[in-house]
């Protein structure tokens, strides 16, 4: 298929009014990327070389948009909404270079699967003229019917249309659909707007190649290829569909869920085998997790690299930029941020790391902060190799502290620390007896007077 020359047209130009959102519908995320983003993603898989991406609402948003997840794509506006016909035709330009193959799409198709895709231009490739994507339901009601006789597709119904025999057909119409590149512009330009709405159809094109003794056929996939998002209910909706479908992959290429249905993956998330993830976990973005690792529940990890056999969790919170080598640990209520915490490295608890390097075997005492920001700018802090940091420091940045450096426990350090030196940074600690008793008893004396008064 890779030597067939093809173009996805993706139409998104519908308003969404139904999503009740000032974001184009096709931008909301569905696992952290916009769900036209997925469609161009099964594009991509299935062999697609060019992009065309029909947009209308929010065209100047959904331009910058389509940069970051689709940097070689064109943009073709629909002016006018007079149907998905008129939409593809807006693309016009594009498809007049003589693609073999010609897919359109809907943006709000997330869960569009490639291999539909990769059937249907495999269709095209053995002769077909047009090829629709259809799916089964025992529950029909509301989808376009698809009319076959003798294997063969004439025409796509809507259900208002169908009659009493035809509404009882389970084929239905699931959007998708591909078009032999040398016919598309002459069938598009035949489709008619005599209907109630006044719109040009693009389903309309099934009954003219069929009339013209094209070959028109129907091809089948799951529901969820044809599973259209309309609303925020629907959105969760294909969101549980999409997770469900991560989790039995990862799961079966190794990873252990222990909870999986608790457990939120990113459409980026790559974790190794023999990885354990305990339950209510969630990842953002960019998460790259080696072979070995356990993270524990509770733990928030975004934009993270995370090594072999390291230790993560409960409870921790890793930013974009955290970068733990082979077996390092960050513990219960930590948070790291654009740090390297080295290979063996210890964050046991109740600390936030940002701005640093954590040298190999280093230990970080309870309460530690790396005091990274003054307002305006932020500043690195280096803790060298081996170096123990006392529980409840603060290290102000700039600073570094050497190879096995010892900070005690309650510092602030504001000075960098050679090597296997020992720093305090507290005051002296004093005594006065009896001192707590009489503060005691005057400040119960000031606030019985407050009353009073």
């Amino acid at each position: 298929m890779s030597q067939r020359s093809c173009l996805s047209i993706i139409l998104a130009a519908g308003e969404g009014t139904r999503m009740k959102s000032a974001v184009p519908k096709v931008l909301h995320t569905i696992a952290g990327l916009p769900m036209v983003a997925h469609v161009v993603k099964a594009a991509e898989a299935a062999g697609s070389g060019d992009l065309a991406l029909v947009i209308g609402h929010g065209a100047d948003e959904m331009r910058k948009a389509a940069l970051k997840f689709a940097p070689k794509v064109e943009t073709f506006v629909q002016e006018k909404r007079l149907g998905t016909a008129h939409a593809v035709l807006a693309a016009r330009a594009a498809i007049s270079r003589g693609y073999e193959d010609i897919l359109v799409m809907f943006g709000d198709t997330p869960l569009i699967d490639p291999e539909a895709l990769a059937a249907a231009r495999l269709k095209l490739a053995e002769g077909a003229a047009v090829v629709v994507v259809g799916f089964r339901t025992e529950n029909p009601s509301g989808y376009g019917r698809l009319i076959e006789k003798a294997g063969k597709l004439v025409a796509i119904r809507e259900e208002k249309d169908c009659s009493d025999e035809e509404k009882k057909i389970t084929f239905c119409n699931g959007g998708l659909m591909a078009v032999a590149g040398r016919h598309a512009l002459k069938l598009l330009d035949q489709v008619g707007s005599k209907n109630a709405k006044g719109e040009y159809y693009l389903t309309d094109i099934v009954e003219i190649a069929a009339a013209q003794g094209l070959d028109v056929v129907a091809i089948e996939a799951s529901f969820e290829n044809a599973l259209g998002i309309n609303n925020r209910a629907e959105l969760a909706q294909a969101e549980g569909i999409w997770q469900a479908r991560r989790r039995h992959e990862a799961m079966l290429s190794g990873v252990t869920l222990i909870a999986p249905e608790t457990v939120f993956f990113s459409h980026d998330t790559d974790i190794g085998a023999d990885t354990i993830i305990e339950p209510n976990v969630w990842f953002g973005p960019g998460v790259k997790i080696a072979t070995g690792a356990k993270i524990h529940a509770f733990s928030h990890i975004e934009g993270a690299t995370i090594a072999s056999n390291c230790d993560v969790g409960p409870f921790a919170r890793l930013r974009p930029g955290a970068d733990l080598r082979n077996k390092a640990k960050v513990g219960n209520f930590c948070e790291v941020k654009q740090a390297i915490v080295e290979e063996g490295a210890k964050v046991n608890h109740l600390t936030y790391i940002g701005d640093a390097r954590i040298g190999a075997g280093a230990n970080i005492g309870a309460g530690t902060i790396t005091c990274n920001y003054d307002g305006y700018s932020k500043f690195f802090t280096d803790i060298g190799e081996g170096a123990f940091i006392g529980s409840n420091s603060s290290l102000v940045a700039p600073v570094s502290i050497g190879k096995g450096g010892y900070i005690a426990s309650g510092s602030v350090i504001t000075e960098s620390v050679p090597d296997d030196a020992l720093a305090f940074g507290r005051a002296r600690q004093r005594t006065l007896p009896g001192k707590g008793k009489e503060l005691r008893e005057r400040f119960a004396s000031a606030a019985a007077a407050h009353k009073k008064g």
